[in-house]
């Protein structure tokens, strides 16, 4: 099994300098990189293509035109870029476990797709990261740092995280920072739906699409760990609306969406 990591991002190149330090310094390096830029300005692609001679796998920067909050159609254009079975999804704005993408390899399963979730990083301690990196020390945060809340997700016992993602059922079914899945049911489901436009929503919906068309979701917590830097929610105008979508798919039962993914992979 081959794997494509895909990074979205918009307008925080320290951040994503941070992220792309700690996808550097995984055991197990996913087999390419996808940096989904929702229309960033020139400083990010400068940062990209910095990276990109330095990594030890490909690293491919896949940008489109800033039009707004346009997180699902990024995604899609990643996930038609992708040239492997297993995609593992994350924003740029994470800290990875030096663990995640030996984790998420793991719990890969047909038939499965997987919801991370996440311990987060406070203001001062992001703001103090940012401005004064150390690459050595980005990679393993770890269970006692301070400056690190909702600390039982920092904490990594592979066991009975295999035990638990099987058998715990929670509202939310994704976590679009945190998630992986098979390439060919993203395809299948016709990827993110991009009538959602502002934030919040295209990732529940994904995924209860994905439910709805058979897949099957292991939440995974203790393995998979990721570490949020802080930010505020710009951005947010239609959330009630595209909660509302995620609604209909539910009650629909939908499966393919219109507006996908199918418009970016060539036909045959």
């Amino acid at each position: 099994m081959k794997t494509s990591l895909i990074v979205t991002t918009y307008n925080r190149p320290d951040a994503l300098a941070l992220c792309l330090e700690s996808i550097f310094r995984q055991r197990v390096l996913p087999d390419e990189i996808i940096v989904g830029d929702d229309g960033s300005r020139n400083d990010t692609a400068e940062l990209v293509e910095r990276y990109r001679r330095i990594s030890p796998v490909p690293l491919i920067h896949v940008w489109q035109e800033d039009d707004g909050f346009r997180l699902a159609m990024i995604r899609n254009k990643c996930i038609a870029r992708a040239r492997y079975d297993y995609i593992i999804q994350i924003d740029g704005d994470l800290i990875l476990h030096d663990r995640f993408v030996e984790d998420h390899r793991r719990f890969a399963e047909t038939g499965y797709y997987v919801r991370g979730s996440r311990a987060y990083i406070e203001r001062s301690l992001t703001e103090k990261s940012c401005k004064n990196p150390d690459p050595a020390a980005v990679s393993t945060p770890w269970f006692a740092t301070p400056g690190i809340s909702r600390r039982l997700n920092a904490f990594r016992w592979p066991a009975l995280a295999a035990y638990l993602a099987c058998h715990r059922n929670t509202k939310n079914p994704a976590l679009g920072t945190n998630m992986a899945y098979w390439r060919d049911d993203a395809i299948r489901i016709n990827g993110f739906d991009e009538a959602f436009t502002g934030w919040g929503g295209e990732d529940d919906d994904f995924a209860v699409r994905m439910l709805n068309s058979g897949v099957r979701k292991k939440h995974v917590t203790f393995a998979c760990i990721i570490f949020h830097l802080w930010h505020g929610h710009p951005y947010m105008d239609n959330k009630e609306k595209n909660r509302a979508r995620v609604d209909e798919s539910r009650t629909d039962k939908a499966i393919r969406c219109e507006l996908g993914v199918d418009r970016y992979i060539p036909q045959s």
